[in-house]
């Protein structure tokens, strides 16, 4: 039997950007998604705590220290600048590596978006 479980979480950190006019994604400061171990492309669970909106998309990298962390296209509507995200991945996995499984979670400065 496989189970779905928390791959990896970046926990708390701003919104820097809405793009409505871009194609679809989320823009993330690459340092972050390899902190995460988040790769272009993969498919990522935003939860607004400003709002309590969730919705899904893909991630894209964004330059390296830049703390950019913005929405694009329609997901652009469902945040504001400032807002504060939780960013989670899933992965598929047996139930005994599940249980051994130790995903990665990302606590970046909340004002900077920053690694510490």
């Amino acid at each position: 039997m496989q189970i779905q479980v928390v791959k990896s979480k970046i926990h708390r950190v701003r919104v820097t950007g809405a793009d409505l006019n871009y194609i679809g994604s989320i823009t993330i400061d690459e340092d972050l998604m390899d902190a995460a171990n988040i790769i272009q492309g993969e498919k990522v669970q935003i939860v607004n705590n400003n709002n309590g909106e969730r919705l899904e998309t893909y991630a894209i990298p964004g330059p390296r220290g830049s703390g950019e962390l913005t929405l694009n296209g329609a997901a652009a509507r469902r945040v504001a600048v400032g807002d504060i995200l939780i960013l989670i991945t899933y992965a598929w996995m047996e139930l005994e590596e599940a249980k051994k499984f130790n995903p990665a979670l990302v606590f970046p400065d909340e004002a900077t978006n920053l690694l510490n």
